[in-house]
């Protein structure tokens, strides 16, 4: 049996893949090591793995995390999953961005994004990855993800500048107390870009307010302006993504992406389907 995952920051996809090809999907927290180290995991695949899955009999686990830069990161996940997984024998974790460019493009050289919780991007061989511009994460970059999304909403909020009576509906939805409890869920509780990003459910939910289309744009145009265009001669691939903020904004993302002469391939929410047939293939 092999267990296929796609992490990023907020969730993880699973697919548990039989040796008769029978596919069980599920789904657990996730696990950035950038926030959260082995303790950690374990804890919450120990509470949040579904009591059908039988443990001893996978073999083989090849895990694409959001954080994963190193592989010292890397090890992180990988300890967790020896410690759950006590039978497996190939322990493969890698970056979220190659899952990406391997569910996108399969074998194919061209160019793949995620625009999730965080941002990403990369011009991929069809084998490897051969180019990324660094996305920085969410204190520096970021641009055009869901943390940078609400960070915008946030700013604004705690500035009294959101129109058309979002700033009540904004107090309403998610009841966050004063000034200095947001300041200290964001600089001394776990999870910041989680909790930024959580923000971004927001403008999907009031797509039909002119302040909430436009600040999507605005990110979009961001990440082109301050990424994608630093790609060497990037208006010769197609624009391909993965990730629920440009799955759920995916005309406004398209509008831009014509904008810079860019035509748009696939985009789609979660890369787990594609990404367990290339393991297939």
């Amino acid at each position: 049996m092999i267990l296929i995952a796609d992490g990023g920051s907020t969730k993880t996809n699973w697919c548990q893949l039989s040796d008769g090809g029978q596919r069980v999907y599920f789904n657990t927290e996730g696990y950035n090591p950038d926030f959260v180290n082995t303790q950690d995991i374990v804890a919450s695949l120990e509470k949040n793995l579904p009591d059908t899955l039988p443990r001893e009999e996978v073999r083989e686990i090849y895990f694409y995390g959001a954080g994963v830069s190193s592989p010292a990161k890397a090890e992180v996940i990988a300890a967790a999953m020896r410690h759950v997984f006590t039978g497996a024998n190939k322990v493969e974790v890698t970056e979220d961005l190659l899952a990406a460019a391997r569910a996108l493009l399969g074998h194919e050289a061209g160019f793949a994004a995620i625009l999730g919780t965080g941002t990403n991007s990369c011009v991929y061989d069809g084998d490897k990855i051969t180019y990324n511009v660094d996305s920085l994460g969410y204190f520096l970059g970021d641009e055009g993800s869901g943390s940078f999304l609400g960070k915008r909403l946030l700013r604004d909020y705690l500035r009294g500048l959101l129109p058309d009576g979002l700033q009540e509906e904004f107090k309403n939805a998610y009841q966050l107390g004063t000034r200095n409890d947001i300041i200290d869920r964001l600089y001394n509780q776990p999870l910041p870009n989680r909790f930024l990003a959580s923000f971004a459910k927001f403008a999907y939910d009031h797509n039909n307010v002119s302040y909430c289309r436009q600040i999507v744009v605005e990110a979009f145009e961001a990440f082109f302006q301050n990424i994608v265009l630093h790609y060497p001669n990037y208006q010769q691939y197609t624009f391909n993504c993965i990730g629920s903020v440009g799955y759920n904004f995916r005309d406004a993302l398209t509008q831009v992406a014509n904008s810079h002469g860019m035509q748009v391939g696939k985009i789609v929410r979660s890369p787990i389907d594609d990404l367990v047939s290339f393991h297939e293939g």
